[in-house]
């Protein structure tokens, strides 16, 4: 059968409790990226209907799909995080693809991050330089890596590769060291924000905002996150984007974002500046929600909106994620393992949610971990 390596697999997923498969959304918002809920704000809706361009791009940026939106949106962003360029890529994680493949090369060497995002892997992966994986911010390990490949005959650049606001984890990087050991080691710094820009760092905008502009640092910006949108901008020097604009096949090969998505982004960047108590009610949000962990004798690895849940093998993780579910709280298992070997839930805090929804989410938690304990 032509199929039977295909059924195999995924009959080896379901027998470790790893089969994914797609759900509605149902119940109370704790699993979505939407941290600001932008994403079904009136104003965004309104500044996209009400553009009337079209909905296709009808090319590559390089042919006839490139439009005012498109530059319009980057010179935007330049000013909204102090870059030197920006550049609109259609999606997040074809975005971290695309500058891996293309600026890294021959001779180089990329230290990732063991827990940045998989697309950052991908793009190592498929791109000419070799990489490495650095412990989870461990500063010192980073720096060691470097001085190895260094002894061993390294003569070309290194690349230090993070996330500033880890996806899983909910933990920040130690960024001003990064940025130390990048200028001592003549590397650069690639900084993923997915998970920050528009929430953490000066005037809530970006965690790199101190370093922007700087010709050793690159930026990703996913716009499908706070922003409430979808793409991505990547902030760089501008040798890096005209180098990217002739040489980077997932940008010069595919048909450009939609302008109305351009535009959505941009309101978002102006929502961003103007209503800044949104950041403020989040911040509010996720300093109470640590609080009442800590009242019920639950210590949060985390210290942002993105609060990992350890609740050991997967199929214990799949059975709570269910329990919670069938109480009206929308909270999915990764399906992916911890450091440890554990599997946890990944919780996620937005202005979806009220104080009392974090309450009884909680309480909820705390009765099904009882449950399943006797």
């Amino acid at each position: 059968m032509k199929l039977d390596a295909y059924v195999t697999a995924l009959h080896a997923l379901k027998e470790d409790d790893r089969l994914r498969g797609l759900k509605p959304r149902t119940g109370v918002n704790f699993a979505s990226n939407d941290y600001l809920a932008l994403a079904s704000a009136p104003r965004m809706n309104l500044a996209a209907l009400g553009a009337g361009t079209p909905i296709g791009a009808g090319g590559s940026r390089l042919l006839r799909g490139n439009c005012e939106e498109h530059e319009s949106l980057q010179a935007e962003a330049v000013r909204f995080f102090g870059a030197r360029t920006a550049l609109f890529f259609g999606v997040g994680y074809v975005a971290n693809f695309a500058h891996l493949t293309t600026l890294p090369q021959r001779g180089d060497l990329l230290v990732l991050e063991s827990l940045v995002h998989a697309s950052v892997h991908e793009g190592a992966r498929a791109g000419r330089a070799d990489f490495q994986i650095s412990v989870h911010n461990d500063s010192c390990s980073v720096e060691n890596t470097i001085r190895d490949w260094r002894a061993k005959g390294g003569i070309a650049r290194a690349r230090i590769v993070v996330e500033s606001l880890y996806s899983m984890d909910g933990d920040f990087a130690p960024l001003e060291d990064l940025v130390a050991i990048a200028d001592r080691h003549d590397a650069f710094l690639i900084v993923d924000e997915a998970h920050a820009t528009g929430v953490y760092g000066e005037q809530e905008r970006e965690l790199t905002a101190p370093c922007e502009g700087r010709e050793n640092l690159l930026v990703v910006h996913t716009c499908g996150k706070a922003l409430g949108a979808a793409g991505a901008l990547v902030t760089a020097s501008g040798v890096l984007r005209d180098f990217m604009v002739n040489r980077c096949r997932p940008f010069i090969f595919a048909t450009a974002p939609s302008s109305l998505m351009a535009i959505a982004v941009r309101a978002a960047l102006s929502i961003l500046q103007e209503e800044s108590e949104r950041q403020q009610h989040l911040a509010k949000l996720v300093a109470f929600m640590h609080r009442q962990m800590r009242k019920r004798g639950w210590q949060s690895p985390s210290g942002s909106q993105i609060v990992p849940c350890i609740v050991g093998d997967n199929a214990r993780a799949m059975r709570r994620a269910s329990a919670l579910q069938a109480r009206g709280f929308d909270i999915r298992d990764p399906r992916n393992a911890a450091a440890n070997g554990a599997s946890w839930l990944r919780i996620s805090l937005t202005l979806n949610v009220a104080e009392e929804d974090v309450l009884a989410m909680l309480d909820a938690l705390i009765e099904e971990t009882t449950n399943e304990a006797q």
